[in-house]
């Protein structure tokens, strides 16, 4: 039987600017989710994880702690995107919905800009717009995203188990 090599990634090449990328997973939100996510980052606010108290508030119901909408809708895009990269940094971070526990969230990232890397010959910088949207379709989340992107021939070497 033959072996055969898994997706790796794209490289710096494999990036054109205005190339849209539908992400394939969606995840959903569990509250096991929300109240880890929330206690882990020392995040006191009780909207996350006091439902007798998230009741009064006008969404009557816990709010899905936004640094962990941030996180899982990056997550959703590395397969696509930045499987080779090292992340540089978020702008932009803006969210027009909030997100519930059993929400399930999907994403897609447009290509802004891709440029050689000045100071390291062997990677690139890409700039994206990812967009988060849940089961309904309604935009959760948005933000650009730059990353560092290894070109052909220059990814570092994966394990590969002998047998």
């Amino acid at each position: 039987m033959a072996t055969k090599q898994g997706w790796q990634g794209r490289v710096f090449e494999d990036f054109e600017v205005g190339d849209i990328y539908e992400h394939p997973l969606g995840r959903t939100v569990t509250q096991a989710d929300n109240i880890w996510f929330t206690l882990l980052t020392v995040n006191t606010n009780p909207i996350h994880f006091d439902a007798a108290y998230a009741a009064r508030t006008e969404f009557k119901r816990p709010l899905v702690d936004s640094t962990f909408t941030l996180a899982l809708v990056t997550g959703l895009s590395v397969s696509d995107v930045s499987m080779n990269a090292v992340n540089l940094g978020w702008d932009e971070v803006k969210l027009p919905a909030p997100v519930f526990e059993g929400d399930t969230l999907y994403a897609r990232s447009e290509v802004l800009e891709a440029r050689p890397s000045r100071s390291r010959p062997a990677m690139g910088i890409v700039k994206l717009r990812t967009t988060g949207f849940n089961q309904d379709g309604v935009t959760v989340i948005e933000f650009q995203r730059a990353i560092l992107v290894y070109r052909r021939g220059h990814t570092p070497e994966r394990f590969r188990p002998t047998t």
